[in-house]
């Protein structure tokens, strides 16, 4: 497995990641309007702002084949997403992990907005509940997310 920083050539496989892990896994826990809603979130124009200020990372299988994401922003873990073909197999605690290192060397603190499909693993990682929110979406839906915090522990960047 490696992670590396994402480029704009990089563009459809995190996107087809992205679209993927939503549409296959958030259905089981998220409403029509809520998984519409992420889908619109996680569109190409703000994939291709973020790979444009360095903030996207691509996780690669041992047949160098893309099948997981992160981005940081500042101190917040964003868009962590493993195909689902994928899951269950370890990347997406390496991608957590590699996350949280390069956030530590410069913040004291980590933040990320918690799936439902995620909580489970950040809770065992360490990451306390801060805030709930809840937005409206399409058909009367609603998204309710947790605001998970943790605290980073100095180490060493890779980038």
């Amino acid at each position: 497995m490696k992670i590396r920083q994402a480029v704009l050539v990089d563009i459809d496989a995190i996107r087809y990641i992205s679209e993927r892990t939503i549409s296959e896994i958030y259905p089981h826990y998220y409403p029509e309007g809520a998984v519409k809603f992420f889908l619109e979130h996680h569109s190409e124009a703000h994939i291709i702002n973020d790979i444009k200020n360095n903030r996207v990372f691509l996780c690669l299988n041992d047949a160098q084949q893309a099948i997981g994401t992160v981005t940081i922003k500042g101190n917040e873990i964003c868009r962590l997403f493993v195909l689902p073909s994928c899951q269950g197999k370890g990347y997406g605690t390496e991608m957590l992990r590699f996350a949280e290192q390069e956030i530590s060397a410069r913040y004291s603190t980590i933040i990320l907005d918690a799936s439902l499909p995620a909580k489970k693993i950040y809770l065992r990682r360490g990451y306390k509940d801060v805030s709930f929110h809840i937005i409206p979406t399409g058909n009367h839906d609603f998204l309710c997310y947790d605001v998970m915090e943790k605290q980073g522990e100095k180490t060493e960047s890779f980038g």
